[in-house]
């Protein structure tokens, strides 16, 4: 099995000691992004903001790997209010379509940088699906 370390400047580059994304074989481990622009590296505003910020580099990533959002079997989502628990689910139909991907939400205390909203994922690419980007 071979280990590859996906990177793009499309995405927030790293702030720690990890890859933003590994491939191996047809499976990506997506880390963990927050709502920060890639090119400012400041996080976005609000949760609304953080959250499509968050699928785009979700995606931005995704596309580096040689897949797209198509692709993500797997979410994690971290929200350090879980009010906001709606509203991600109606943004998150703007990027996905049925079938979903299998999916967790957790309510966390804190976030990097106070963020709202932290998301990671497993894409497996070759899936054929319908989901949209």
């Amino acid at each position: 099995m071979t280990k590859e370390v996906i990177s793009t400047v499309d995405a927030p580059k790293a702030i720690g000691t990890y890859s933003q994304a590994i491939r191996t074989n047809d499976t990506v481990y997506l880390s963990g992004q927050i709502g920060l622009d890639p090119l400012t590296m400041q996080l976005e505003e609000g949760i609304d903001a953080q959250i499509h910020r968050v699928f785009r580099n979700l995606s931005a990533v995704a596309s580096a790997s040689g897949g797209s959002l198509k692709n993500l079997v797997k979410l994690n989502v971290y929200l350090t209010d879980l009010s906001n628990f709606a509203r991600l689910n109606e943004i998150m139909g703007e990027y996905f379509s049925e079938p979903y991907p299998a999916r967790a939400a957790v309510g966390v205390a804190s976030l990097p940088r106070g963020a709202l909203v932290e998301m990671d994922g497993v894409l497996v690419l070759g899936l054929g699906d319908t989901d949209k980007d």
